[in-house]
């Protein structure tokens, strides 16, 4: 933590490195919010500030603390050395949260150092440059990683814990089978689920892998968190949004209504509608709902290339995840873990559900789907959804 307040020191150097960060990031089309969840504490940076001005609101947004601040502003230059040399990092990304950022990668080191979260956040401020360039690099890039202990050389003077980031072994997993929407689509057509156990997937969900429960334990939890901190969507997540929005009265989010009217403001290209559902999904804060969220969503803009020319009324999209939620609790109990359900204070839901893989008989969008035909007949109790 030394060396990083020490540098906040070259403060006038420093500050004009940081409002180029955020121009460049901004010039990206990607805005930025400083702070935790939820707003006004949560402070989103969407247009050039004067260096001063951007210094006094990353440290309001810090809560005043120091080595919080600094770290933020840390965080945002390796972002804008990111998007400048990989912008493909930050596909389907438009606003980045740093608090949210800071407090995986606080929880990342927790579970991989088998450390309390106290000290998990002062190994996060100790990190050198480098350890913290690698590991914000391994969040972006979406891909399973470990961080492990490790012998530093004896002559290194740095003050920093010694810690070895590395990608874990390659699970063939990619960014579209993550949203599980492509087996979706097929198992629409043709219904073809094979066995898994609860809480578990199929033995074709990771291309291949074949790991135990044990050693999957964890990992799509971690994998919607990190999705959600960072606000990764689906490819043409905002376009998809906008067609069911022509075929219903609105979405319903946390509370927030995105109404059908929207579409009739804003154009399906336009980066203004993009920002502006995002900045409901946004008013959640806890990113693994978030992104459970965004795969419900996913599972009703298939709707958009059906037939059905108007679903009416509005969708309640929390309505369809607690639903979805309610049904996995039922099998669960039905295969006798009744004893190992706990759910989330926050949201109500089970953290083996947050942790099901996306796709197999009892992936996320098994239940995401009977729910949204559920709540869809509902709306249209004479329509004879065919989604189930």
């Amino acid at each position: 933590m030394f060396s990083r307040i020490f540098a906040l020191l070259q403060v006038p150097k420093k500050v004009e490195v940081l409002a180029e960060a955020c121009m460049d990031l901004l010039s990206h089309q990607k805005q930025l919010t400083v702070g935790l969840p939820p707003e006004p504490r949560e402070k989103t940076i969407s247009a050039p500030l004067p260096p001063e001005e951007l210094t006094k609101l990353i440290y309001e947004a810090s809560g005043q603390d120091i080595s919080i601040a600094v770290l933020t502003q840390e965080i945002v230059v390796y972002l804008a050395m990111y998007v400048r040399a990989q912008p493909s990092l930050f596909v389907e990304m438009l606003r980045l949260r740093i608090g949210l950022i800071i407090q995986v990668m606080a929880t990342e080191l927790a579970r991989s150092l088998n450390c309390s979260g106290e000290e998990a956040s002062e190994s996060l401020m100790n990190l050198s440059p480098f350890d913290m360039k690698n590991l914000l690099h391994h969040i972006l890039s979406g891909k399973e990683f470990g961080v492990e202990r490790s012998m530093r050389p004896i002559h290194s003077s740095t003050p920093s814990p010694a810690v070895s980031i590395h990608e874990v072994g390659h699970t063939g997993v990619t960014k579209t089978e993550r949203s599980g929407i492509n087996r979706l689509r097929s198992e629409m057509k043709q219904r073809s689920s094979t066995p898994s156990s609860p809480t578990g997937t199929s033995s074709s969900d990771s291309g291949g892998q074949h790991m135990g429960w044990g050693e999957r334990q964890g990992q799509w939890l971690r994998r919607r968190r990190l999705d959600g901190a960072i606000n990764r969507v689906p490819v043409r997540f905002y376009q998809k949004v906008w067609k069911i929005l022509q075929k219903c009265h609105g979405l319903s989010i946390d509370g927030y209504v995105l109404p059908s009217s929207t579409t009739q403001e804003m154009t399906q290209q336009e980066i203004k509608f993009a920002v502006h559902v995002e900045s409901v999904l946004n008013r959640v804060p806890q990113p693994e709902y978030r992104q459970l969220l965004v795969e419900a969503i996913m599972v009703l803009t298939l709707l958009s290339d059906t037939e059905m020319n108007s679903i009416g009324g509005i969708i309640h999209v929390d309505q369809i995840m607690h639903m979805a939620n309610q049904l996995f609790l039922q099998d669960q109990v039905s295969s006798g873990a009744m004893d190992t359900l706990e759910k989330d204070q926050a949201t109500g839901i089970c953290h083996f559900f947050y942790d099901s893989a996306p796709s197999g008989a009892y992936g996320t969008m098994t239940y995401l789907t009977k729910a949204v035909a559920s709540h869809l007949q509902e709306l249209l109790p004479n329509s004879g959804c065919q989604m189930q």
